[in-house]
């Protein structure tokens, strides 16, 4: 192929890079429990959705088709999806150490069968985590981060390098932003579980013969129980609203 064909060809393998780049770290489809050929199918047919919108400025940005700007191109647009991808990871990695410190304070530190990951997770941050997974795609936020991967040809054009220092101040902020978002949720398990282990504690050193720690745990195991029952809707609307109100501010 050669002339409008072969640039053609090129531009749709640079939409292709960012786009996968994305659908790698995307919460979800990046999953191992996702058939590698899924993903690759999925990358290749959203590529092909957004190709007539975006395939013109992608074909401006090919100068010549010398392997080392082909290459050029191909490893920023990749780094660039890569950077997309992982801003929004960020959130779910912060949900999931915050779900994890919640399990330890109401006594489900134990790993349960791996559901989303091959890692197993204790049973209450496992259903956590789905539960934030399952809401990501009911209140359409996957279809948000394909609008701002579209939209971020206007802010990172294909012709533009990749920038490693501004990237590294975009993921410092939004790590911010996540872990400030993730602890105000965990917030009543951490005071919790301070509260509780200060009272074991004291009760432990006032009467030294009696094992308070082991006589205690189904009582701690069911206040967290309840606490979580309590806390886990709004639980889940706080994050889903912290998650789409960063996205519509990007």
């Amino acid at each position: 192929m050669t002339g409008v064909g072969s640039t053609t060809v090129l531009a749709v393998c640079l939409l292709f890079c960012r786009i996968g780049g994305v659908l790698m770290l995307m919460v979800g489809v990046s999953s191992a429990r996702v058939p590698m050929q899924v993903r690759l199918f999925l990358a290749f047919g959203l590529t092909l959705a957004v190709a007539p919108m975006l395939v013109d400025e992608a074909a401006a940005a090919i100068t010549d088709d010398a392997p080392v700007t082909l290459l050029r191109l191909i490893a920023a647009e990749t780094f660039t999806g890569l950077f997309i991808g992982l801003l929004g990871r960020l959130f779910f990695l912060a949900l999931q150490m915050l779900s994890h410190a919640m399990a330890m304070t109401a006594g489900f530190s134990m790993p349960d069968t791996a559901i989303e990951d091959q890692e197993a997770l204790p049973a209450m941050t496992a259903l956590i985590m789905l539960t934030a997974t399952l809401m990501f795609f009911l209140t359409d936020q996957h279809a948000k981060v394909l609008e701002a991967v579209i939209s971020s040809y206007r802010v990172l054009p294909v012709a533009g390098a990749f920038d490693p220092q501004g990237s590294l101040i975009e993921v410092t902020d939004t790590l911010s932003t996540a872990f400030w978002l993730a602890l105000r949720l965990a917030s009543p398990f951490i005071i919790y579980g301070l509260v509780i282990n200060f009272t074991l504690g004291l009760v432990n050193k006032m009467t030294p013969s009696i094992p308070v720690y082991f006589i205690s745990m189904p009582f701690v195991m069911f206040g967290g129980l309840m606490l979580f029952y309590f806390t886990a809707v709004e639980f889940q609307q706080l994050f889903v609203l912290g998650f789409s109100d960063w996205l519509a501010s990007q």
